[in-house]
């Protein structure tokens, strides 16, 4: 791997008009191919083999007209006055949503039933010809159209149900931009020089931009989520800048070691560039197991993040040296700001060895007492992921978006007027050709289903045009993510013959709340075993594997818990813009385990390739994690603090799962960069010892070997290619020393 990566670099180093030429040439080509050519997004939100897929199937087989889409117009006026006095304006507007493309019926607005017992509020029910995921967002936007000129009249209108839901553009706040500002901070202190901290940023954006316009022509072959592009710019933009970072340090750690230019950008190729691949790898790994769900939302999420990660280390493989290159000593010597300069030249005039680092000692103070800090920093760890334990989940609704949306005022407008159930409509769906109920015994199963006690109305039987298929409309006495509409679907399901199934978008999304937390120990087990595997090649032990797992299961439950701290339990809320207690979205713990555990194997891999050649060099396992620390500390730091205020910048966005998102991310990244790495990285390793390289003989010699650490001698990057561990050599005064 790290001749792969030195070979790579290389090339793109020589001729690095070539390689910005070809990048320049793809952006050119994906970005307008992506306007021309690129689909919508949309949510596929069907569980595979579940009752609600077989209802679904047989409307659309035998009862298309039942199975479209379908939208929800509100109007409402003040308190103390009654929407019929705005009849006329209102009965335009529902022959202007009559004429948009796809609308097949339009409800009357003031029939019994349509208007609040107040009389306040009224609703048209809008039904497509098209499935709900079908409907395109300029429909949506023509029914918002039609409805605007009442507004003028004096009445609210607003545009709800669950194709409008479904296919609602998740929203952007615009404090990404604030976060890249924030990392472009960060980065200018820690380089020390402006081109050094533009490049990671420009080397970002090139594979956001990218990986944004490869999603879209994704989107053009198969159905992509709507949550899809928003996760892949969050993690590109992560990543993006931190692998340029790790580069970037490299080569400038490398010139400051008296390598001339040319060298010292091979040399991180070689080394740091190893990392890279090795780390963005193991992202895309773990977001590709999204697969093993079975869902096809999730796939698409892990297929979109996966294409935005590959796109950030092509351009640290290949943009990055390029551009090295031709900026040459401008990376090393950029012009400052006065303290900066002041700060490079004391630095220069002392500089500072890795033994005298703050990394260094603190690395020897843990290792000097391993169980008091081990036990210490896991009980912070356990004690953040409790909360975790009593975390409840459920299918976000219209109810948890952010209420500048139409479509939440409209859901609010709804359970106000007509009840939270209103807004949970089930399909009661039979099919009258197999065994069981037959259209005699319809008016039977309507009053079986309505004497259940969560049921608030159910409506007329409605049959296909062939008689074979009949649907039955249902309202619960609750809204769709409550506990208890749960409850009542369940009940619904157990009294049904077997020809008689429930649908509808709630019956839907409770379909994969059950299904992902059904799947959700498949999936961590597949990428435990998976990550296991790679780290072994890597690193040639059986101990830092398991101990990586470990800890990053810890610091991931310690996510779960804060997330659910913050959103299930309210606690902080106002510091988050939250007015209400909410639901676990159920499709987070998965993402969140395969984003949490592919970015702290990040630093894992880039922390313990350094460990692993000072190792290879001293043969001292406590010193070689304190000097891989202390040449690591600042860089990692900086990386995990880039990621944080990213992270921490999308929980701004009005959109909840966004926010959740954003929140359990850079929670994560901030236990993995502290308590993980300062202190149960050093305490583990030193009551390992010499053990935490271990490999059994038989093995070591079956396994292919992928190596990412190196050992550097002046000019020369030699990959370790040894069957057996180095004996420890004899003690230099760096080893041996130690603080009491």
């Amino acid at each position: 791997m790290n001749r792969l990566t030195r070979r790579i670099g290389d090339a793109s180093a020589r001729r690095p008009w070539v390689t910005i030429g070809a990048w320049v040439a793809a952006l050119a080509l994906v970005l307008p191919l992506a306007g021309l050519v690129g689909g919508s997004f949309v949510d596929d939100l069907v569980a595979p083999g579940s009752q609600s897929e077989r209802a679904m199937e047989l409307l659309e087989d035998r009862f298309p007209e039942a199975s479209g889409g379908s939208a929800v117009a509100v109007f409402a006026v003040p308190e103390g006055k009654r929407i019929d006095r705005h009849r006329p304006a209102v009965e335009a507007a529902v022959d202007r949503i009559a004429e948009v493309e796809h609308v097949a019926t339009v409800s009357d607005p003031f029939t019994v039933g349509s208007v609040s017992p107040d009389g306040r509020i009224s609703y048209v029910q809008v039904a497509f010809d098209v499935p709900p995921m079908e409907v395109k967002p300029e429909k949506i936007d023509a029914l918002n159209e039609a409805i605007e000129p009442v507004r003028g009249d004096g009445v609210v209108a607003e545009l709800g149900g669950d194709a409008v839901f479904i296919n609602a553009e998740t929203p952007t706040s615009g404090a990404e931009a604030a976060g890249l500002l924030s990392a472009l901070v960060i980065l200018v202190v820690a380089f020390g020089t402006i081109v050094a901290a533009l490049v990671p940023i420009a080397l970002a954006l090139v594979a956001v931009a990218a990986g944004l316009g490869s999603i879209v022509l994704l989107a053009h072959a198969t159905d992509v989520s709507t949550a899809a592009p928003t996760i892949g710019a969050m993690i590109g933009l992560g990543v993006g800048i931190d692998y340029a970072l790790f580069i970037v340090a490299r080569c400038r750690e490398n010139r400051a070691a008296g390598q001339d230019n040319s060298t010292a950008l091979s040399n991180a190729m070689s080394s740091s560039g190893a990392a890279v691949l090795f780390a963005g790898g193991t992202v895309v790994v773990a977001m590709s197991a999204l697969a093993l769900t079975g869902l096809g939302f999730l796939t698409s999420i892990g297929l979109s993040t996966s294409l935005v990660v590959l796109f950030a280390v092509a351009t640290a493989l290949t943009l990055l040296p390029a551009l090295l290159s031709l900026l040459g000593d401008r990376i090393h010597k950029a012009r400052r700001h006065r303290w900066l300069r002041m700060r490079r030249a004391k630095k220069s005039e002392n500089p500072e060895s890795p033994e005298q680092t703050a990394w260094w000692r603190f690395a020897h103070r843990v290792s000097g007492r391993p169980w008091p800090y081990l036990l210490a920093g896991s009980a912070v760890l356990v004690t953040l992921a409790i909360p975790a334990l009593r975390m409840e989940t459920g299918f976000p609704d219209a109810g948890n978006d952010a209420t500048s949306t139409t479509h939440r005022r409209a859901y609010d407008l709804l359970a106000e007027g007509f009840g939270p159930g209103f807004n949970a409509p089930l399909l009661v769906v039979a099919d009258l050709r197999g065994p069981g109920v037959d259209a005699a015994g319809i008016p039977e199963l309507a009053r079986r289903v309505a004497d259940d006690p969560g049921i608030a109305s159910i409506g007329e039987p409605r049959f296909s045009t062939a008689g074979d298929t009949v649907v039955l409309p249902v309202l619960p006495t609750t809204a769709p993510a409550d506990a208890a509409t749960s409850d009542t679907l369940e009940r619904i399901r157990g009294i049904i013959p077997d020809n008689v199934a429930v649908s509808g978008l709630t019956a839907m999304t409770d379909d994969l709340t059950r299904q992902l937390t059904d799947t959700l120990p498949v999936f961590i087990a597949a990428i435990l075993v998976v990550s296991f595997l790679l780290l072994m090649l890597v690193f040639r032990s059986v101990a830092v594997p398991l101990k990586a797992a470990v800890m990053n299961l810890l610091s991931i439950g310690g996510a779960y818990g804060v997330v659910v701290a913050v959103f299930q339990w309210g606690w902080l809320g106002g510091l988050f813009n939250l007015h209400e207690t909410m639901l676990i979205a159920s499709p987070l713990p998965t993402i969140f385990f395969a984003v949490l555990f592919g970015l702290s194997m990040d630093y894992e891999v880039f922390l313990l390739s350094r460990v692993r050649e000072e190792y290879d060099a001293t043969g001292d396992p406590t010193e070689s994690v304190a000097r891989g620390m202390a040449v690591t500390g600042r860089v990692i730091t900086s990386a995990a603090l880039i990621m944080t205020v990213v992270f921490l910048s999308f929980v701004a966005n009005p959109s909840p799962l966004v926010k959740m998102m954003g929140l359990g991310l850079a929670t994560a990244i901030v236990l993995d960069a502290t308590i993980v790495r300062m202190v149960l990285v050093p305490a583990s390793m030193a009551l390992l010892g010499r053990a935490a390289w271990w490999l059994p003989r038989p093995l070591d010699r079956r396994l292919p070997r992928i190596a990412v650490e190196t050992v550097e001698s002046g000019d020369a990057v030699e990959s370790n290619e040894s069957d057996d561990l180095p004996p420890p050599p004899k003690p230099t005064p760096a080893s041996t020393a130690r603080i009491s």
